[in-house]
């Protein structure tokens, strides 16, 4: 099997574990599935660039859906040590799918829930979130992952109200070091398309720059 490209979801530092959150789909993570304690698992990384933090980002939001929140979780961890304040909007097709919760209210966030089946995820309902998280002086930065309708709210957002912001890009990769380009997308900088590999260039990338998955 080729590799497959995963985010961490958490980091144990004193234990010194890290955990990993991911959909069984396909035979590979079906493989992973079925691993116990003990077992053996060769990895590779950390690759490519993540999520920072500035030192002026007090407050910051933090929007995922699906398995995309296992991508924000860490950062998340990151923030909460760090002092800043952390709005989770967590969005899912129903609420019985909705995930990482407890992970989030570990942190120390304030947590929304949007879903699917009764309306509450559609964009104009979570655009009203994000303004009034805005004019409440709660959203300082954006962070996203996992949803195309999603990320192209937030960089609107971001772009008409001066909030900076980050996606996690979601892409098929095979070698992971950027030397085999499978992973390559487009991006818009300064008004040019280019393209990046988002193994090596990201999978972390500037929201504005990005087109979308």
């Amino acid at each position: 099997w080729m590799r497959r490209p995963m985010s961490l979801y958490s980091i144990d530092k004193v234990a010194g574990r890290l955990a990993f959150l991911y959909k069984c789909e396909g035979r590979g993570t079906q493989g992973m599935a079925t691993l116990e304690a003990g077992d053996e698992f060769n990895i590779a990384g950390p690759y490519g660039n993540g999520f920072h933090l500035e030192p002026g980002w007090k407050n910051i939001v933090v929007l995922g859906r699906g398995v995309g929140l296992a991508t924000l979780a860490p950062l998340s961890q990151m923030a909460s040590e760090a002092g800043v304040h952390i709005t989770a909007i967590l969005s899912a097709r129903k609420p019985e799918l909705v995930m990482s919760r407890e992970l989030f209210e570990g942190f120390g966030a304030d947590i929304i829930t949007v879903v699917d089946n009764d309306g509450s995820s559609d964009v104009d309902k979570v655009e009203a979130i994000l303004l009034g998280l805005i004019e409440g002086g709660k959203a300082v930065a954006f962070f996203t992952c996992g949803s195309n309708r999603l990320l192209a709210l937030m960089k609107r957002l971001g772009k008409e109200y001066g909030v900076p912001g980050q996606v996690a890009m979601e892409q098929i990769m095979a070698c992971g070091l950027g030397a085999c380009y499978i992973c390559v997308r487009t991006f818009e900088v300064d008004g040019k398309k280019v393209l990046k590999r988002v193994c090596r260039d990201g999978p972390v990338f500037d929201m504005q720059e990005a087109v979308g998955w």
